[in-house]
């Protein structure tokens, strides 16, 4: 059996190890634009300085010949032939296969505002050669502006400040961390990021540049006409699903690359994993992803069952904070908070079960929380204080052949 994997990121490379454990004898080819594995999520530790390119890896430098993996690192796929089962690289290569994983990720997403996408100074930040690129001009850059002030934006700023430098961070939300928190756990954040030097412009949005020349943009124009000097800008606005080269006959593309439960695309042979697919795009999913895809390339048929656990664990200057499943409440949810001195917690609610959940300061009872959101357990007519649910407050039975889980009669 020949399996290729498109892409050496969290999906890839878990796919490929889970491949090999399955299959002793099949035939391995990943191919990859990136000439080094890396962990995106340690990324900002790179721009710290904290560690160097090597140090972000997440595998052996053995890694492939020690699982008899081919690796054609550099080269990117940009274009698929699922009826004759072969990849074509953009140096020509011509890749059979019997089995092919797309797990190509996703990019940078940077908006066409001003000479954002042709300027020579800007940059997301999604891959190593992102962030040694940032390096780079960093180390003579006075003034750098963020656009953007999720999970990447606020890891740029951290690495970036940790070497002394000054970041001005543009968000169009009126709270940093919009996706991941409510307003009451963000500005926490906010405080201690302002404390150590960096400056927010909330409710804003990047609405022109001034780009000289030699293409680096100088200032970046808010849309009050407020001026932003800037030397170097790193946009963290979102991503997109890595598709290019990726169409093919059962290939279906809407954002990202369709799959049905076992991650197969339309086409024969063909899966998907990791945030090509548009599925969460968190680095445990990833992996999970890229396993399940793995098992069902090598014969099995085991269902993809992650889809809404999306979780997210954020430290900032100390500070941690989790969040799990649903953030921002619809209309109908029933939101319970509870805040002390030291530590905030807030669940979301919905038709009885706990939908999300957010857990600042002391996150050591996080499991609970995502045993019921993953489980849809509800806990309607509960006598007891949400915030002290255990694991002792549930049991399994069997219904229907399947085990469901129940909670348990409490009283006070």
């Amino acid at each position: 059996m020949e399996y290729v994997i498109l892409g050496a990121g969290a999906a890839g490379i878990t796919a490929a190890k889970t491949i090999r454990k399955a299959d002793e004898n099949g035939k391995i080819t990943v191919i990859s634009t990136d000439t080094q594995v890396h962990s995106r999520c340690m990324l900002h530790k790179y721009l710290s300085h904290e560690r160097d390119a090597a140090g972000i890896s997440f595998v052996d430098p053995d890694f492939f010949e020690k699982n008899q993996i081919a690796w054609l690192q550099g080269k990117t796929v940009n274009r698929l032939d699922t009826q004759g089962k072969k990849v074509y690289t953009d140096q020509g290569d011509e890749v059979s296969y019997d089995r092919l994983l797309i797990a190509t990720g996703a990019e940078s997403f940077i908006p066409p505002v001003g000479n954002l996408r042709e300027a020579e100074n800007v940059f997301g930040l999604r891959h190593l050669r992102d962030a040694q690129a940032i390096d780079e001009l960093a180390k003579n850059a006075e003034n750098i502006v963020i656009i953007g002030s999720g999970l990447v934006g606020l890891d740029a700023a951290y690495g970036l400040m940790e070497t002394g430098k000054k970041v001005s961070i543009v968000e169009m939300a009126d709270q940093i961390l919009p996706v991941q928190l409510d307003k009451t756990a963000a500005f926490e954040y906010q405080k201690r990021f302002e404390e150590a030097g960096a400056r927010f412009y909330l409710g804003r949005k990047a609405a022109d540049t001034v780009m000289e020349e030699d293409k680096i943009i100088r200032e970046i124009i808010l849309d009050n006409g407020e001026k932003l000097p800037c030397d170097l800008i790193i946009v963290a606005a979102g991503v997109r699903s890595a598709v290019a080269g990726m169409e093919g006959e059962g290939i279906v593309i809407d954002r990202g690359i369709k799959v049905d439960d076992y991650l197969q695309t339309g086409a024969e042979g063909v899966y998907a994993a990791g945030d090509v697919t548009g599925l969460s795009g968190i680095w445990p999913n990833a992996q999970k992803q890229g396993e399940t895809a793995a098992l069902n390339m090598c014969g099995s048929h085991v269902e993809y069952t992650d889809r809404y656990a999306i979780k997210n664990t954020i430290n900032f200057f100390g500070l941690v904070s989790m969040c799990v499943g649903v953030i921002l409440p619809q209309e109908g949810d029933v939101v319970i908070a509870r805040e002390d001195s030291r530590n905030y917690k807030r669940v979301v609610l919905r038709d009885g079960k706990v939908v999300g959940v957010l857990l600042q300061g002391d996150i050591s009872h996080g499991g609970i929380w995502q045993y019921l959101i993953k489980n849809q357990i509800s806990i309607s007519g509960i006598q007891k204080d949400i915030f002290d649910l255990n694991f002792g407050d549930f049991y399994g039975i069997k219904d229907n052949g399947e085990y469901q889980w129940r909670m348990k009669a409490i009283s006070r």
